[in-house]
């Protein structure tokens, strides 16, 4: 593969992320972008995500360019999530306002991951190891997603006071039943045949196989039509994943969607007081309880908000709504005490603005869902 990009060209290059393309026999090329931060499992900041859209965007309008894979370096993670810290940083010092980094970070990544949903060509994520929060936004804008015996997939926002956003309005809300709800409240993580059970990947590879699937992307007939393009890729990836020695076993989450969907019914009062008292001794499910009842009661609510939403509502729509929610809740909600225990001091011990579930005012959920821009929503000619 060659790389493409300099710094002349493109204005936000970062060795954070890496661009590349392959060549293939019909003369088309396969654009390779490479999440380039391995200590880190490739935690997306804001020069990362400006850098993505950028080449993204060039991709789209080349002839030249079939098909584009997103990938991550080192064998333990796609990508875990955004990189926190300068929101943290930057709500601490403004507490109680809506800062710009926040509004800015947010806004840019989901522009980018709405770029990927209805980006027209081909996009396939090798979503290998850890896929969580902002790496989950990736691949479920993703037309191809390709999961592993080693893939490990959540939506955790709700151990950090947030809640799941870069696009979980969306998606959650079309998963079967009630498990959205489930895996927002729980952050259970999925294996792959929990992921392709919930419509997250389409596509079971071995680890292994990553070179095999690029050999068989450089041999592809690729044309000028995405339309094709993507019958094509699909066909290669099923053709593979017939040949895999290692099964991607049963889904969990698929043997107890009665059950969840039972846990799951009600209020959320209800939901709260049946977890409260569960009696299980399945491990899954006693770790899915106990990562729910630690969360932020703010989170809770807004969890469940979020889980009410018109399932009418269009992508951009949810996406309008997730950037007034996550400003909100950085300047007002648990997230700078969420990220305060689990990353900054690490002491695992957040102190939650409220006890339980019951003492949240309704006033801080309708402030956490009043848009601060009033009208002149940063995403309101989103397209």
């Amino acid at each position: 593969m060659t790389n493409v990009v300099d710094k002349a060209a493109h204005p936000f290059a970062t060795p954070n992320v890496v661009f590349q393309t392959l060549a293939t026999a019909s003369g088309k090329l396969v654009g390779v972008v490479m999440l380039n931060v391995e200590k880190a499992l490739n935690a997306l900041d804001l020069d990362m995500v400006r850098a993505m859209t950028v080449q993204l965007n060039l991709w789209k309008k080349d002839p030249l360019i079939a098909c584009v894979v997103l990938d991550g370096s080192g064998d333990k993670a796609f990508c875990a999530g955004g990189d926190v810290r300068a929101l943290y940083h930057a709500s601490v010092t403004a507490k109680g306002q809506v800062t710009e980094v926040a509004k800015v970070f947010f806004e840019e990544e989901y522009r980018l991951d709405y770029l990927l949903h209805t980006y027209g060509k081909p996009v396939l994520v090798w979503g290998d190891g850890i896929v969580m929060g902002g790496g989950l936004g990736l691949m479920a804008g993703a037309s191809h997603k390709v999961v592993t015996e080693t893939s490990r997939i959540a939506m955790p926002e709700v151990t950090i006071g947030l809640y799941p956003d870069v696009g979980g309005s969306y998606f959650l809300n079309r998963m079967p039943g009630k498990m959205g709800l489930f895996l927002g409240l729980t952050a259970y993580q999925m294996n792959a045949a929990d992921a392709c059970y919930v419509g997250l990947a389409d596509h079971y590879l071995n680890r292994d196989d990553k070179e095999l699937m690029f050999d068989a992307m450089a041999t592809l007939d690729w044309v000028d039509s995405p339309a094709l393009n993507h019958q094509r890729l699909d066909s290669m990836l099923n053709e593979l994943s017939n040949k895999v020695a290692i099964p991607k076993g049963e889904s969990v989450l698929a043997q107890h969607q009665q059950m969840i969907d039972r846990l799951m019914a009600g209020s959320l009062e209800e939901i709260l007081g049946r977890m409260a008292n569960l009696a299980s001794t399945e491990p899954w499910l006693i770790k899915a309880c106990n990562t729910l009842l630690a969360g932020s009661p703010i989170s809770w609510q807004l969890i469940y908000a979020q889980g009410q939403l018109d399932h009418k509502l269009s992508l951009a729509q949810c996406f309008q709504w997730e950037l007034t929610l996550s400003v909100n809740m950085c300047a007002r909600g648990d997230f700078c005490e969420g990220v305060r225990a689990l990353l900054i001091d690490k002491d695992k011990q957040p102190k939650w603005q409220f006890a339980d579930v019951q003492s949240v005012p309704r006033s801080v959920i309708e402030d956490m869902l009043t848009c601060p821009w009033g009208e002149d929503h940063p995403l309101r000619q989103l397209h």
